[in-house]
């Protein structure tokens, strides 16, 4: 049974099928959806200090976007969560807080092209995170 379903996105736009595919399941089994955006820590700590405020502030703009994107295609209240530190990680310990059943992700994100088959943060939340991991491919445009 899966009653709570984490839903991790970058707001690019190869996640989207996993958003469909995730919120699709969620609604099969009645499930709550947790939608979750992380801010790469390294990304920020990367800027020049006069910088990081900013950047952050920007960062997590872009997340609020995300998952702005994700509550509409729901079409149901879902819970979201902006948070700052290295992605896989923090996806696992939202997973944990919120006991999901699952977590969801697209293989490739904003970073994705540099990978064959899985992005490196999916790659990550596979192998470390404590639930059952759905990765998602964004079929090719000529696919069904």
């Amino acid at each position: 049974m899966i009653d709570s379903v984490v839903l991790a996105t970058d707001g690019s736009a190869s996640v989207a099928r996993a958003t469909a595919v995730a919120l699709d399941l969620a609604r099969r089994f009645g499930a709550e959806v947790h939608a979750l955006y992380v801010v790469e820590e390294s990304d920020v700590a990367a800027a020049p200090e006069d910088v990081r405020d900013r950047l952050r502030e920007a960062l997590e703009a872009d997340g609020e976007t995300a998952l702005e994107d994700v509550r509409e295609a729901s079409g149901q209240a879902i819970t979201t969560a902006v948070r700052e530190g290295r992605p896989a990680s923090e996806i696992g310990t939202h997973a944990r807080e919120h006991d999901a059943d699952l977590v969801a992700v697209g293989t490739r994100g904003r970073h994705g092209e540099h990978r064959f088959v899985l992005g490196s943060v999916a790659e990550a939340v596979v192998r470390n995170c404590p639930v059952p991991v759905l990765t998602v491919r964004q079929l090719d445009a000529g696919s069904a």
